[in-house]
């Protein structure tokens, strides 16, 4: 599982005219779910998502406050695009999980993100759908999270720096608003 978090001081989901979610500042989550995930893989990254320090204290101290620590906003957007590979220059989404069961874990994960947070801050996209995502990001500041790789014959965890990192991007400069 697969999270792209952007840190921002405004989100929203339309679907043609008409305005699914908003938010304030939060978090913009885009979440991309791979065929091998399971409920083990929604925990982590829930955990890993509200633990995240992102934001900074009333001193002024950067990456001191998570989004849960501040009592902000996340606005979550499926986006099976996170697991594509290319074939020269066309993308191949066949990693991304499909249809129901990539609905089904979509779901728990919000479930699970707002059981472990405050079910009434968390926003939402509209499954399936294609949206436009309007992303206000506030630094710019992204990062990507992604569940550890487990070998499924051994159940243990496999050592890749792809899949435990989490890179931090950020800048100074004043907040750039980008459309997708």
């Amino acid at each position: 599982m697969k999270a792209i978090v952007q840190r921002v001081t405004a989100a929203k989901v339309t679907v043609g005219d008409e305005l699914i979610s908003s938010i304030g500042r939060g978090l913009c989550v885009l979440v991309g779910i791979t065929h091998s995930d399971t409920e083990k893989d929604v925990e982590y990254l829930v955990r890993k998502l509200l633990a995240l320090r992102l934001f900074e204290d009333t001193a002024g101290k950067r990456w001191q406050k998570s989004v849960k620590d501040e009592q902000l906003e996340i606005l979550c957007v499926s986006q099976f695009t996170l697991y594509h590979r290319l074939k020269g220059n066309k993308p191949d989404f066949h990693l991304a999980m499909q249809g129901d069961a990539a609905q089904n874990l979509y779901g728990k994960f919000l479930k699970r993100l707002g059981k472990d947070y405050d079910e009434t801050k968390i926003k939402d996209g509209r499954f399936g759908a294609y949206m436009q995502v309007h992303i206000q990001n506030d630094g710019p500041v992204t990062v990507e999270l992604e569940s550890p790789v487990v070998d499924p014959k051994s159940s243990k965890q496999l050592d890749s720096t792809s899949n435990n990192s989490a890179d931090v991007k950020h800048s100074d400069c004043d907040s750039t608003e980008v459309d997708k």
